[in-house]
């Protein structure tokens, strides 16, 4: 696990942080961009999970659309479209 190839940017951009920053190896620019990638997972996660929750919400509230064909399902986003604009 420990054999990682890398771009010659990205070679260039770790020895750069290392030179400028307060990283004092390659493995610490690594480790921080891991844990940044882990916090963004973890925000979208929670994100998503707010917004089916609010789906849910909004289902158990009645707040539906019926639609009886794909054209008027297609009319109705049109229409929603518009009305932003």
């Amino acid at each position: 696990m420990a054999d990682i190839q890398l771009s010659d940017e990205d070679e260039a951009f770790i020895e750069e942080r290392v030179r400028i920053g307060p990283y004092k190896s390659a493995v610490d620019v690594i480790r921080e961009g891991l844990h940044l990638l882990q916090s963004r997972e973890e925000e979208d996660a929670e994100e998503l999970r707010l917004l089916i929750q609010q789906a849910e919400d909004d289902v158990a509230a009645g707040h539906v659309y019926t639609f009886s064909s794909p054209g008027e399902l297609l009319a109705h986003v049109k229409a929603m479209a518009a009305e932003k604009n």
